[in-house]
């Protein structure tokens, strides 16, 4: 690789964009050619998918291809942004446990308590053993720098929350593969703008684009035969790239001496991070907040997440993740152009829209129900 790379700069071509072409291309084609040879084993061994009390199709449907999508980022990332290994010495060895808990999830379903020791693991392994974490809340409720193991316990439980709010929207086709690749644009693009000493993440998300690109195709096809899930293995490792590249964001603009001090001077990049990340965050909170009210536990399943709102309209998925997509980026793009606001009444927004999205279906719905009783 290092002779490559010497090759492009004897001749002028930049390193970087060849990288980020190549990185995006081969992690697309080994997903595109990976899924059909997982389908077809998927379904000559019976590893599918069962429709359930919460599911939102009807028939048998493989849900491996959450394996494709980590055995493309596994072999892009390790050839065209090999010094994430380097910087992030940990990284690999989590996706490594995550890859194998998802898996084993998917196949024989393992109890909760076995999934959550894995993500404290992993989410342990990064925080500690890479450092990667956040260190200061640059303002928010009045605070800056965090203690040291308070914010290794901050950051291990964001990490454990963003795992498995991810999981949680992964119930219609093109939902969190959509979005999913929204936010890895949206870092990719903000690493790209920060420096160069940021293009190994840069890299890292435009690979993950192509891969979960190359998924979608699958995802969304109309045709049973060519159909997979991502499973809780693609999940799984996309929440936690999301939560890792996040993290990450934020940190960038932490100057080290004085972490009270933003190094570029943007104070509302914590809320920026979970704009970007705002329906998993906001999906999750409304669930557990609505089963409390309803006086069941918080991890008892329903259908109260906002696509199983909108499939109650008759949408179709696709409309669904759609509609989905296209409103919270428009939240997306509120917070950026209110980025130099004050932080706590940019984060009060965020949230504010972040809940009114969550509820429109509900809305939509009264109205609909007003108007037939009016009619009779």
């Amino acid at each position: 690789m290092k002779n490559f790379e010497l090759f492009l700069t004897q001749t002028g071509i930049s390193i970087f964009y060849v990288k980020v072409g190549l990185g995006f291309l081969f992690s697309f084609l080994i997903t595109f050619f990976s899924i059909p040879t997982i389908i077809k084993i998927s379904r000559k061994k019976n590893l599918m998918d069962e429709p359930g009390v919460r599911s939102s199709h009807l028939g048998k449907i493989p849900n491996l291809g959450g394996i494709a999508i980590f055995y493309s980022i596994g072999i892009c990332t390790s050839i065209f942004a090999y010094e994430i290994f380097d910087l992030y010495k940990f990284l690999f060895a989590s996706l490594i446990i995550l890859l194998y808990v998802g898996i084993m999830d998917d196949i024989v379903v393992m109890r909760a308590y076995k999934k959550l020791v894995a993500q404290v693991v992993v989410s342990a392994f990064i925080v500690i053993g890479s450092d990667v974490r956040i260190r200061s809340l640059f303002g928010i409720f009045g605070i800056f720098e965090i203690n040291y193991w308070i914010s290794v316990f901050f950051s291990i439980i964001t990490f454990i929350i963003l795992i498995n709010a991810f999981n949680l929207i992964d119930g219609i086709d093109g939902l969190a593969g959509g979005y999913s690749v929204i936010c890895s644009a949206i870092f990719g693009i903000s690493y790209y703008r920060l420096g160069e000493y940021n293009y190994p993440l840069v890299v890292l998300s435009f690979v993950i684009i192509g891969s979960v690109l190359a998924f979608l195709y699958y995802n969304l096809s109309n045709y049973r035969a060519t159909k997979i899930f991502m499973g809780d293995t693609g999940s799984m490792l996309l929440g936690f790239l999301l939560a890792f590249t996040c993290i990450c964001f934020i940190d960038i603009f932490i100057d080290k001496n004085r972490v009270d001090i933003p190094r570029y001077h943007l104070k509302s990049a914590p809320v920026i991070a979970v704009a970007i990340l705002i329906l998993p965050i906001v999906d999750t909170l409304n669930v557990i907040i609505v089963r409390l009210w309803n006086r069941k536990s918080p991890f008892e399943a329903d259908k109260n997440h906002i696509h199983h709102k909108l499939l109650k309209q008759n949408l179709t998925h696709r409309r669904s993740s759609f509609y989905i997509v296209v409103y919270y980026l428009f939240i997306i793009g509120v917070t950026y152009f209110l980025r130099h606001s004050n932080v706590n009444l940019l984060l009060f927004t965020v949230m504010f829209l972040g809940f009114v999205g969550a509820y429109i279906p509900d809305a939509v719905s009264a109205l609909q129900n007003n108007k037939r009783k009016s009619i009779n």
